[in-house]
This record gives C-alpha cells, sequence and structure tokens, in this order.
C-alpha cells in the first residue's frame, strides 16, 4: 500500500459507529466559531508563528493569498500586512461570516469563497501564497487536494498540522465510556511521506504552543463530551475522566496533555 493509500485508509478509521453517532445530541466533528474568532483575532497580533513567518518569506507587499479551509481566517489574517488580498475558503457560511466581521476592519481586500477544496478550485484565480492550516485530517482524498494547492501558488504553499491526529490524545476516553479502541494515525510523518509520493519535497518545522484556553470549565468540559458523542448529563463523569488534561491556566481552561506539538510544512513551485 503507498504512503497515499494509507493516509486515506488511516483516516477512514476515524469514522465513529453508526450507533454511537445516531445517539449523538451533537455532531462531534463541529467546532465552535468563537473559538476559531479569538484565535484569528488574536493571531493577527502576536509574534507570527512558525507557519506566518514561513509564508511571509515568500510574501511581497501587496501580494495575494488564499486561506484554504480558513475558519475565521487565523492563517491569513496574520500576513496582514503585508498581504493586500485574501480569498477565504471554507465550507461553513458560519466560519466566513466571522471572518467577514474580523477582516473589515483591516487594510486587505478580500472575497469569501464557501465551498470544500479542491471542489471550488476553479473558482479561484492562483496567487502568490497558499496557506492551509488544520486541514488535512479531515481530507481523505490527498493527491488532488494537494496538486490543487500546488497549482494555485506563485510562490509557495504552507501547511500547518499538529504532529498527530488532534484527536488522539482522547483514545482512552472512548474506551472508558464506549469499549472502543480508536485509532492513532496518520501522523504528520505519514503526510511527509505522502507528500514525496507526488513528487513533493517539504521543508519542514517542528514546534509547539500552549494549547487553547476556553472562558469556563463548563465550555472546555461540553466540548469534550460533545466529541464523545455524550449527552450533558455526563459532564462531570467527563470531566473526572478528563482528569489532569482539564486544567486551569492564566484564568481559563485548557483541554489536554501539555502543550500542542505542531508541524509545519512549505514548499515551492518548480520552476517552468
Amino acid at each position: 500500500m503507498t504512503a497515499l493509500t494509507e493516509w486515506g485508509a488511516a483516516l477512514r478509521a476515524w469514522a465513529i459507529p453508526d450507533e454511537i453517532l445516531s445517539a449523538a445530541p451533537e455532531s462531534p466533528w463541529a467546532f465552535p466559531v468563537s473559538l476559531f474568532r479569538d484565535r484569528a483575532s488574536s493571531a493577527a497580533h502576536e509574534p507570527p508563528s512558525s507557519s506566518t513567518r514561513c509564508a511571509l518569506e515568500a510574501l511581497p507587499e501587496g501580494g495575494s493569498v488564499i486561506d484554504v479551509g480558513s475558519g475565521a481566517g487565523a492563517a491569513s489574517l496574520a500576513l496582514v500586512p503585508p498581504a493586500g488580498s485574501i480569498v477565504a475558503v471554507d465550507p461553513s457560511a458560519e466560519m466566513l461570516e466571522a471572518f467577514e466581521g474580523l477582516v473589515a476592519t483591516r487594510p486587505v481586500r478580500h472575497r469569501t469563497l464557501r465551498g470544500d477544496w479542491p471542489d471550488v478550485a476553479g473558482s479561484v484565480d492562483p496567487c502568490d501564497v497558499v496557506v492551509c492550516h488544520h486541514v488535512v485530517y479531515n481530507v481523505q482524498d490527498l493527491e488532488p487536494f494537494v496538486r490543487e494547492l500546488s497549482t494555485h501558488t506563485r510562490r509557495r504553499v504552507v501547511v500547518e498540522l499538529t504532529a498527530e491526529h488532534p484527536r488522539a490524545w482522547m483514545n482512552d476516553l472512548w474506551m472508558r465510556f464506549h469499549g472502543l479502541d480508536r485509532p492513532t494515525r496518520p501522523t504528520a510523518d505519514e503526510l511527509v511521506a505522502a507528500l514525496r509520493e507526488l513528487g513533493i519535497t517539504p521543508t519542514r518545522e517542528d514546534w509547539s504552543v500552549p494549547r487553547e484556553a476556553f472562558a469556563s470549565r463548563e465550555e472546555a468540559v461540553a466540548l469534550a463530551r460533545a466529541r464523545l458523542c455524550l449527552t450533558a448529563d455526563r459532564d462531570e463523569d467527563v470531566a473526572d475522566a478528563l482528569g489532569d488534561r482539564l486544567w486551569e491556566r492564566d484564568g481559563g481552561w485548557t483541554l489536554g496533555p501539555g502543550d500542542q506539538a505542531l508541524t509545519t510544512l512549505w514548499w515551492d513551485p518548480r520552476p517552468v
């Protein structure tokens, strides 16, 4: 089996059994828009991350950016300035609305495009830099997705992802509440192998950041409970099971074991 087919098979293994999913009161795959809005709002004012620096190195003054899987725009708004235009691509109308609210206060031209990449790639012209943060673990068919990232940039593609699957740290909770053995793959290492099969040799930087903090303990526990397809009456059971993976930091509440390990991968288009 090739690295590309391994990647797709590993992601398909994360499917939740129908009997658990059908009983869930809310989608375990949904993301709070407020969390993405806060992330994007703060990213525009914080020191550049490793991924932002990689994009800035290739972005000319007034340059153009496509933000694939933009959410509220954390990856692209951090590039303003020098970015002069942004196209935000996301399947969620609510996320794009949050992006619109934030970008309206910034000195940059912008456009939103609702849909899944690469399905909507034909509606976007090539740009200087393509950024794609925390999307690839949702992409089972990696080849067309990556191909359209590469053909839509003149200067650089920058991909950011967690070093391991972002939900792998919760696997013991799935066993505790559902008796279900969850997968741990794929990982950033496997993405690198798949990219090499596509003829791309990315430059790589591994780094870490503090995990995001929620405004309240209740909000953090509620997200973990939703991820586990449980009902609200199980919140305290979930909090107990989380143990020291639910912890207070600087007035907020954090989910997960310690800092978040991240990987930035970037590549430039081949000369024609």
